[in-house]
């Protein structure tokens, strides 16, 4: 067991209880880090509390370097609770051990890409985009989720038992990954419905564009970790590879990280291939110099994923229901974010181990 991961204690206030006291935390222990720049996107909209929101960024180390780790947090925004702890770690650590840096690395942080689906315990933004599957070319038609079609009626049945019946006689007929793909795998014709990618570039490309834009990622060497919950065995964090099987990528994910790669391509991860992708934005980035990896914290099956989301949509398809939005908030926080220590607990140093494996890998 590597000493740097576990030579500070695993403090759990890390984790916020609310997007407003996410971002002051995140932004205390950044006055506490060493860095070069931080920067502030602000996002339309507002919080239920009336706050403001912003992504936030932040560069760690030299600014001529030549390799860089970006940590994506809130990409999609109800999964930035755990993200935010897990940069908060990180914060707090470098603050006390900078050497956990290695030389020549720089490190960049990205807080709450999706800050509007953080502050209201959802998953999209204000206008239903899912991050995830935004990263598409829209000057081209978008791609066809045939499947979505046929299911969507489900989808929205508010008899949770009928809705279930539907879900399962489908993967009766087409196969279960069928199934997956037909619901998480992306669409782009229902605004209410789960997994939308959009008819525009939504606030969390436009930063990450940005960001490779301002600090020209494209000419350094990147390893990119995007840190999500919510699928996968609980309390394991496992990284899943997009790049395609044998690729530079994918080859080089493996180096760096072991054999505990995932591939969904290759039918070897918890997660189905999905378009739109953040990671295919990066990856044009990174060409053949790097790689980006998700590091999915599992918690509850994925038929109970897929339930509270359905539900969560549902509700903000109708009126008048505020009561029922309430409730809905605290089990989509309970199924993204459980509040079970050992849970936090596992995530803190799972994260820690990445994220070294990250850094030592670009060191090399």
């Amino acid at each position: 067991m590597s000493s740097s991961t576990t030579s500070n204690p695993l403090d759990l206030a890390c984790f916020p209880s609310n997007y407003v006291e996410a971002r002051q935390g995140w932004l205390a222990a950044a006055e506490l880090s060493l860095h070069c720049e931080s920067l502030d996107f602000p996002c339309p909209g507002q919080g239920p509390d009336g706050a403001a929101l912003f992504t936030d960024s932040i560069w760690i180390g030299p600014a001529d370097a030549e390799q860089v780790v970006v940590i994506l947090a809130g990409t999609h925004g109800i999964e930035g609770y755990t993200g935010s702890a897990v940069q908060t770690d990180w914060l707090h650590r470098l603050s006390a051990q900078p050497s956990l840096l290695p030389n020549g690395v720089a490190l960049v942080l990205v807080h709450a890409l999706t800050p509007w689906g953080y502050a209201w315990s959802r998953r999209c933004d204000a206008d239903g985009v899912d991050l995830n599957r935004n990263a598409i070319d829209f000057s081209q038609p978008p791609p066809d989720n045939r499947h979505y079609r046929e299911l969507r009626p489900a989808l929205f049945e508010a008899d949770v038992g009928r809705r279930q019946q539907a879900l399962a006689e489908f993967a009766t007929r087409h196969g279960r990954t069928a199934l997956e793909i037909a619901i998480s795998g992306g669409q782009y014709l229902d605004p209410l419905g789960p997994f939308y990618g959009g008819r525009a570039p939504a606030h969390g490309r436009k930063v990450c564009e940005a960001l490779i834009s301002r600090y020209q990622l494209n000419r350094r060497r990147l390893a990119v970790v995007d840190i999500h919950t919510g699928l996968g065995a609980y309390g394991y964090g496992e990284i899943i590879c997009d790049h395609a099987p044998n690729s530079i990528g994918s080859t080089l994910a493996k180096t760096w990280y072991g054999d505990a790669v995932t591939l969904p391509a290759a039918g070897t991860s918890s997660s189905v291939p999905k378009w739109g992708l953040l990671d295919y934005l990066w990856h044009a980035a990174i060409g053949d110099a790097g790689c980006y990896v998700t590091l999915e914290f599992g918690t509850y099956s994925t038929d109970a994923l897929f339930d509270v989301l359905l539900q969560d949509h549902l509700l903000w398809a109708q009126t008048g229901n505020d009561a029922a939005h309430l409730i809905h908030r605290d089990a989509m926080r309970r199924h993204f974010c459980p509040d079970d220590p050992v849970w936090r607990e596992q995530v803190l140093f799972r994260a820690r181990q990445v994220i070294g494996q990250a850094l030592a890998g670009l060191a090399r």
